[in-house]
């Protein structure tokens, strides 16, 4: 209980106007400070695990904007599953479960060192890759840049496989700082578009523009959160975890992922 000052008069009652005010005021200022407080341990969390060596942060549930029901899928999409983007050949002998997000920057180096190597072992046969896209970095991070980017790659996916996958690559080529919410602008993504010839046609801009594939992007992140995968990158040879992310933080170089795959097909 509050006491008042001697020799002070206590301060005149508010009104029930100002008293509302004055709530509405301080609930602000506590969603303000949840916030800031969730992004902070987020980022301390990535760094943390980072320098552990593996992969970057647990992912929360995502919660699902209720889009997802009435996704339109972009053609291309995996027949017996519209959530999961295949590359290569469908008769390979193995499958690569490849986990991301692109707001993801362990995604973001593994790519860069062994990136290559995994699409060279998909033309050549070796696997065919299947990738399970998330977005709960816009959930720990705030903004919309893994949604956006999600349902960019869906219409670039709507364009072919291919596009897809240049699209993928030139995204992690050019991602933004972890906490820079870069993939929000929906401009931005269509410069980098450009970069992947013949991708950036009419069809592709509009549903980039209008969000054709928001839901399916909904839908895509809805299927990575029941999938058990709790963190970003995981990459799985038929089920079998490969550690792509050392002990010292570092991605494997495209070498060591080939021996890598060389030894989980083997044994």
């Amino acid at each position: 209980m509050t006491s008042t000052p001697k020799n002070q008069h206590p301060a005149p009652r508010s009104t029930a106007r100002e008293r509302l005010a004055q709530a509405r005021q301080a609930e602000a200022r506590t969603a303000r400070r949840r916030r800031g407080l969730t992004v902070g341990v987020s980022i301390a969390a990535a760094v943390a695990v980072v320098a552990g060596g593996t992969a970057l942060a647990v992912s929360t549930a995502a919660k699902d904007d209720g889009s997802s029901a009435s996704a339109v899928a972009p053609a291309h999409a995996s027949a017996t599953d519209s959530t999961v983007v295949v590359y290569g050949r469908a008769d390979a002998p193995h499958t690569l479960s490849v986990y991301e997000d692109f707001r993801c920057p362990v995604c973001q180096a593994f790519e860069t060192s062994a990136g290559k190597t995994v699409q060279q072992l998909a033309d050549q046969g070796d696997y065919k890759i299947e990738y399970h896209l998330a977005t709960f970095l816009d959930d720990n991070l705030g903004g919309t840049g893994s949604k956006a980017a999600l349902a960019a790659a869906g219409a670039a996916l709507n364009e072919g496989v291919d596009k897809f996958k240049a699209f993928h690559d030139v995204l992690y080529a050019n991602q933004p700082a972890e906490t820079e919410d870069g993939f929000g602008d929906v401009n931005h993504l269509l410069d980098l578009a450009g970069q992947v010839p013949g991708l950036k046609t009419e069809t592709f801009t509009k549903a980039v523009t209008e969000g054709t594939y928001k839901g399916w992007a909904a839908k895509v992140s809805t299927a990575f959160n029941k999938s058990g995968v709790s963190g970003t990158p995981t990459v799985e040879l038929d089920g079998k975890q490969l550690s792509v992310i050392g002990q010292d933080g570092k991605p494997v170089t495209g070498e060591q992922f080939t021996a890598l795959v060389q030894q989980t097909i083997g044994g």
